[in-house]
């Protein structure tokens, strides 16, 4: 009876330890999560708007786990001509239905650390689209960010 109780005991513990209140069911279940390949952006800021086509010449990824992002991103020609780009950071993020908060805790643009971005995102099937304002007072940023990304396998 003893080593029953211990058993049981020791199972009550093991089921208590999930971090973040997710068991592996909810992270496996999470359809954010996952490595996605953005495929364009559109920044729009004040009158302006800008689409980028990151099929052509450049390739930016982002990946997704039950607590963090990181993304990456950086031109095809190894940063040898004008087109050079290079583009990279992470952090924790918030996911409550479709609203998704950003924490960026790191990035290569360091007065970018520290902000934290909210968008509202859109799965269906592979295809991932988020939008939201991207604001940083203290370098006068104040713009919309719309973002799709195709999901890779």
């Amino acid at each position: 009876m003893r080593k029953i109780s211990t058993v049981i005991f020791c199972w009550i513990i093991m089921l208590g330890c999930n971090s973040n209140g997710f068991n592996n069911e909810q992270r496996n279940n999470n359809q954010i999560t996952g490595t996605w390949q953005l495929i364009s952006g559109t920044l729009i800021e004040k009158n302006n708007t800008t689409v980028t086509d990151y099929t052509l010449g450049k390739s930016f990824i982002k990946i997704i786990n039950a607590t963090h992002f990181a993304f990456m991103g950086h031109d095809l020609n190894k940063g040898k001509d004008s087109t050079a780009f290079y583009s990279s950071g992470g952090g924790r993020y918030d996911l409550k239905d479709s609203s998704y908060t950003e924490h960026l805790e790191y990035c290569n643009d360091r007065q970018w650390e520290g902000n934290s971005f909210d968008f509202i995102i859109h799965i269906n099937n592979d295809t991932l689209v988020q939008q939201g304002v991207e604001k940083i007072d203290s370098l006068g940023i104040n713009r919309i960010n719309i973002e799709k990304y195709v999901r890779l396998k």
